[in-house]
């Protein structure tokens, strides 16, 4: 299996040169190409309509976020060819400030994985024929799946029987903010043996 991922990469690297593509690297039978922004459109049009790659399929798109880094997200586009019997993971690092091109014209899958990521990350797609949220309410505040968001809110969202509709109140927690001592009992029994 991994003769065959670095021969079919190679060919696309011949075709393609060095230029448009940054990165390639093999990991447990995956092959995972980073692209930089300004060929991306091109490179992914080309992966998918070439001969010799038919990758026809965009079969996932997710983010990774990344906070300490300048280009803190990472996009990965799992592309499957169907002739080829082959997947390829293709990767784009970007920041908050930078927007992708949307791939819809080129595959009608990413419609729904692209405003995913824009719901969830913040990151956008510009050229989306429908670029709103589409897991979290309307008027949510933030994105979610955000190293830097916050893990308690201010908000409690309910559905009022009484009332028909969903209404927001102001949290209220039950206790106070605990500390949690997290030594396992076994560490608590090897210091009573040495007698520390």
């Amino acid at each position: 299996m991994f003769l065959k991922n670095f021969f079919f990469v190679d060919n696309i690297l011949k075709i393609l040169g060095k230029r448009f593509i940054n990165k390639v690297v093999f990991f447990k039978n995956d092959v995972i190409i980073y692209l930089n922004l300004k060929t991306f459109f091109f490179v992914i049009n080309f992966l998918k309509n070439h001969e010799n790659t038919q990758y026809k399929i965009l079969a996932d798109l997710t983010c990774v976020d990344y906070p300490s880094d300048f280009l803190r997200f990472n996009l990965i586009y799992n592309l499957l060819t169907i002739k080829y019997n082959h997947r390829i993971l293709l990767v784009l690092s970007i920041n908050e400030i930078i927007s992708v091109s949307s791939l819809n014209s080129l595959y009608k899958s990413s419609n729904w994985l692209e405003r995913e990521v824009w719901d969830m990350f913040g990151v956008f797609f510009f050229n989306h024929p429908d670029m709103r949220r589409i897991l979290t309410d309307y008027g949510f505040k933030g994105f979610p799946l955000r190293k830097d968001f916050p893990l308690t809110g201010y908000l409690e969202v309910r559905y009022d029987e009484e009332k028909k509709r969903i209404i927001y109140e102001a949290l209220e927690t039950s206790q106070e903010f605990r500390l949690f001592n997290f030594i396992s009992p076994w560490e608590q029994l090897y210091n009573l043996k040495i007698g520390k």
